[in-house]
């Protein structure tokens, strides 16, 4: 069907008429050789924009997170992490497999950040019964929701005070940014550097919601990097004429950052749509994505649910609990058509 309403993830967008442009214009080299001027390039903007001396031009989140555990932790160290945590619970246990670093993982609280009560409580004494308490890591957005800035810096604060070090898996970061700055009134790019001078390493995906096609940094210290590109090198992700693709995450940078806002504009729009429908239980949005819990009744149809919107053109994740990603391949129409769909569901 065309013109599919697609809100599975904000990773499904195709690359604008503009960073097309600007992928078919980038100069290139051999990154393994350190000389693509649009990787360089990029990583020298990610690096200046968040407060870090290097990044480190990658192809995937999942493999930036690799690359920060291993550069972090050693064999016999543990991190930190929530349970809920893409680094933990999504990316098939890299860090212990590949580098035999154990995770930590600790509950969540309903804001979505860990107890630091929780956080000290984990750190384990120097003892050969325990592992090693080498670092904490953090997600900003957890599920969407944004991090309490206060928060963050009480919880780094006390890692650091610990002897921990910090890493914060960004992945949409900045929509973070943007929606803290609609709180305080900043640029959402200062945000994002405020945030980010929290901890030593971050994460920065650029095939979300700034819309690449693919890849990821990650941002830290000049030696730190030297580390994580060993990593990557160890981890197959160290490619030639990587450009291309750079390009496109230096245009996301210079043109999408703003426009999140949209994004969660459109969140908005879905959960006042969808708020008061019986059977539904809609989660009031923080950034771009949407959880809707199915109560009562309602939950014996969740299957039938995603096949009717299937049929009637709009794509969505879960089972008893779906979740909805906006994105700037989605526009107010799109949402309307979802809501709609919904809507003629449940009156049936």
């Amino acid at each position: 069907m065309t013109n599919v309403v697609d809100l599975r993830s904000d990773t499904v967008t195709r690359p604008t008429a503009g960073m097309r442009a600007a992928m078919a214009a980038a100069p290139l080299g051999d990154d393994v050789f350190g000389d693509d001027p649009s990787v360089n390039a990029l990583q020298e903007k990610i690096a200046a924009m968040l407060g870090f001396e290097s990044a480190l031009f990658v192809p995937t989140g999942t493999q930036s997170n690799l690359c920060a555990i291993l550069s972090h932790c050693q064999r016999g160290d543990e991190y930190i992490v929530g349970q809920m945590q893409h680094c933990y619970r999504w990316e098939a246990g890299g860090g212990a497999v590949f580098g035999s670093v154990q995770p930590q993982p600790l509950e969540h609280q309903p804001d979505g950040t860990l107890a630091l009560a929780d956080i000290e409580a984990a750190i384990k004494p120097d003892d050969p019964h325990f592992a090693r308490s080498r670092m904490l890591a953090l997600e900003n957005t957890l599920g969407g929701k944004l991090l309490p800035f206060a928060y963050i810096e009480q919880a780094t604060a006390l890692a650091k005070s610990k002897g921990l070090t910090r890493h914060l898996d960004g992945a949409r970061l900045f929509n973070a940014a943007v929606a803290q700055a609609a709180q305080t009134g900043a640029d959402a790019r200062a945000e994002a550097k405020r945030i980010a001078q929290n901890f030593d390493s971050v994460s920065v995906c650029f095939s979300k919601g700034l819309g690449a096609p693919v890849g990821s940094a990650l941002c830290g210290s000049r030696e730190f990097i030297a580390r994580a590109r060993r990593v990557r090198k160890m981890a197959g992700g160290a490619m030639r004429q990587a450009g291309l693709l750079a390009a496109a995450a230096s245009y996301a940078l210079d043109h999408h950052v703003d426009r999140l806002a949209e994004d969660h504009a459109l969140a908005q729009q879905l959960a006042r749509g969808l708020d008061g429908l019986k059977g539904l239980k809609v989660e009031a949005p923080q950034t771009n994505i949407v959880f809707v819990d199915l109560v009562g009744g309602a939950r014996e149809r969740s299957k039938e649910l995603l096949e009717h919107l299937g049929k009637n053109g709009v794509l969505a994740t879960g089972l008893y609990r779906l979740r909805f990603a906006t994105h700037l391949d989605v526009d107010t129409a799109g949402i309307e058509r979802a809501v709609t769909a919904i809507r003629a569901f449940f009156k049936e």
